[in-house]
């Protein structure tokens, strides 16, 4: 067997094998023999079929099966004795002549090679590494959403603005007949909020549907309508009242401390403040930290310049999918993917460069502290060693969730080291101008 490569260009090349009936008799007739011993053919006993016969019934099937996995199985040898960097797999060249009644065969493949380059961490402009705090008007909000969940409903002859009012919207030519409670601090406007101020049991409101709500979730909601049909909704409904409450704000004592954070935990109203402020942190540290990787992968991806064996991945693209497709269809993947790609190949790198790989001890311990969080979730604060090493066990042991998991930690590993080395600028930032700044 022979195996040589031509190089197109620095991204391109061919990889012709040639196959020598050396290579691969053996095998064939070692096949054949055992089929002999096996086969059933009427007329012949058991073992006793010439094999002439066997040959001529089997001897090409094994010879193609053989030749096809003597090349499949040097050809990837080949790639990792010589530290080929592929992208994508190798494409066979077009062969519709092929003579299996010859003793040699040659085959010609496509590569794609994966191009050489330098990440640089460190750019030039600083990229903004969020820090989103909870200010004192957030946490007192919560502070007032734990007392009027926990407080209790008082009923009321008119309705006033904060409280709850339950009725039914209706609207014939629209089939919406929902009965639903609202908190009147949810209706946008003071224009709709005075249409509800003063009203009583049994009155019917009439106003239009748009601008009704601050947020189309609340009107979806409330009318029972799907997301799109509320997007821009503008009806004219009714609102027809059957009952009237207002909320007695629960008192901040250690009766309701005690059924928020367990016995004991929270043992006034500072602490209550500072663990609110606390767990609100931790939740938009994790939003900033998405925000800081997508801004950084970005970056990398913009700054990173190389080149990509465009065309033999529009080829492969098309030799691969799970429909048959066209060029066009080829090139529109290419272009959908070519980001992906580039960073695919950039993470590789700073992997290699940075020594990044997930050892299944650091795998096994990130998967006990995320169980260990859910549990905690549920009121589980300190489960046992065994129980935590018992659940991970069975969850490392499905594929799809090593996977998952791995991909999770290989992003807290990247995050640390963009951390470390990129050009960062921290800016303390309230969770109502992060979100405005961001997302406009």
């Amino acid at each position: 067997m022979n195996i040589t490569r031509e190089n197109i260009d620095a991204l391109n090349a061919v990889v012709k094998v040639d196959i020598a009936k050396e290579d691969y008799s053996d095998k064939v007739a070692e096949i054949l023999s055992n089929y002999r011993k096996s086969a059933n053919i009427p007329g012949f006993r058991k073992g006793q079929v010439p094999m002439g016969l066997v040959k001529k019934q089997y001897g090409r099937a094994v010879m193609v099966d053989e030749v096809n996995k003597l090349l499949q199985d040097s050809l990837n040898k080949y790639l990792v004795e010589e530290k080929l960097d592929v992208l994508g797999n190798p494409l066979p060249k077009p062969q519709d002549d092929i003579n299996w009644d010859a003793d040699d065969f040659s085959f010609e493949f496509e590569l794609g090679l994966a191009p050489n380059f330098e990440v640089k961490l460190k750019g030039k402009k600083a990229i903004t590494q969020y820090h989103i705090v909870a200010d004192k008007k957030m946490v007192d909000e919560q502070v007032e959403r734990i007392q009027k969940q926990y407080g209790k409903l008082v009923s009321k002859d008119e309705a006033a603005l904060g409280d709850e009012l339950t009725g039914t919207f209706t609207n014939s030519e629209k089939g919406i007949d929902n009965t639903t409670t609202i908190s009147l601090d949810k209706i946008k406007g003071k224009r709709n909020q005075n249409k509800f101020v003063g009203a009583k049991v049994d009155d019917v409101i009439t106003f239009k549907t748009k601008g009704l709500f601050a947020d189309d979730h609340d009107l979806m909601q409330a009318l029972k309508v799907s997301h799109d049909e509320a997007h821009d909704l503008d009806i004219e409904v009714t609102f027809t009242v059957s009952e009237i409450n207002t909320r007695e704000l629960a008192d901040l004592d250690q009766e309701l401390f005690d059924k928020l954070f367990g016995p004991g935990n929270v043992k006034s109203v500072t602490e209550l403040k500072e663990r609110i402020k606390a767990d609100a942190e931790r939740q938009f540290a994790q939003q900033a930290e998405q925000k800081l990787l997508n801004d950084v992968t970005e970056y990398l991806i913009d700054s990173t310049k190389f080149d990509l064996p465009a065309e033999f991945l529009k080829k492969w693209i098309k030799a691969t999918g799970e429909e048959p497709l066209t060029d066009d269809q080829a090139s529109e993947e290419y272009e959908k993917s070519e980001k992906g790609l580039r960073y695919q190949l950039i993470e590789g790198k700073l992997i290699q460069e940075h020594d990044l790989q997930i050892k299944f001890e650091e795998l096994k311990a990130y998967a006990m502290e995320m169980i260990k969080g859910q549990m905690a979730q549920f009121g589980q604060l300190n489960p046992a060693e065994k129980e935590l090493e018992d659940i991970a066990a069975r969850i490392l042991g499905n594929q799809e969730e090593v996977k998952r998991l791995s991909e999770q930690l290989m992003s807290q590993k990247m995050l640390s080291l963009f951390k470390e080395k990129a050009n960062l600028k921290v800016k303390e930032i309230t969770y109502e101008n992060f979100v405005k700044e961001v997302y406009g």
